[in-house]
């Protein structure tokens, strides 16, 4: 059974479902391995839309950039990292998806399931799209880079130096 560190890279979303008619989507993550829970900050506009209009029509320069949050949540940037303890036995991440809501409950916008077998194999897959799912039905998609490290253990040393490799002394 393999046991080490997964580090999961929550890069962005797209085509998630607005909940939120009048003030836009704040959506942010929820990742959990067996107990282990972490949870994003609210997703950002990718940089491609990070644009507002400018309010003067008197101005001719066009669309300013703007750092604001995402008023079109459809799409939304993270790029935030969470390290869990694995082991081979539980073959999947779950991230849940939700959007924030002030004044009401937080929505649910749906969830990815990912499966983590190729990683013991290769050891860290590049950003790969997942469906989110929500009763069912396909509600956008989540982009997630994976790493796993190994838990080194004692018995791996040993394995080492039986195979050729030295173990530097100390001569004083």
């Amino acid at each position: 059974m393999a046991k080490g560190t997964l580090e999961v890279l929550l890069v962005s979303a797209k085509g998630l479902d607005d909940s939120d008619f009048l003030s836009g989507s704040d959506p942010y993550a929820i990742l959990t391995y067996r107990t282990q829970e972490k949870t994003s900050g609210m997703g950002t506009v990718p940089t491609t839309l990070r644009t507002k209009k400018s309010m003067p029509s008197h101005k001719a320069h066009g669309p300013t950039p703007s750092l604001e949050r995402a008023v079109d949540g459809s799409c939304s940037e993270w790029n935030e990292s969470f390290l869990f303890s694995i082991s081979s036995d539980v073959p999947e991440l779950k991230i849940k998806l939700m959007d924030k809501d002030t004044f009401t409950a937080d929505d649910f916008i749906g969830e990815a399931i990912i499966p983590l077998q190729p990683l013991f194999v290769e050891d860290s897959l590049p950003p790969m799209a997942y469906h989110v799912v929500k009763d069912e039905e396909y509600r956008g998609e989540v982009r997630v880079a994976l790493t796993f490290t190994p838990q080194r253990s004692r018995g791996d040393e040993v394995e080492e130096e039986s195979l050729g490799g030295w173990k530097q002394s100390c001569v004083e």
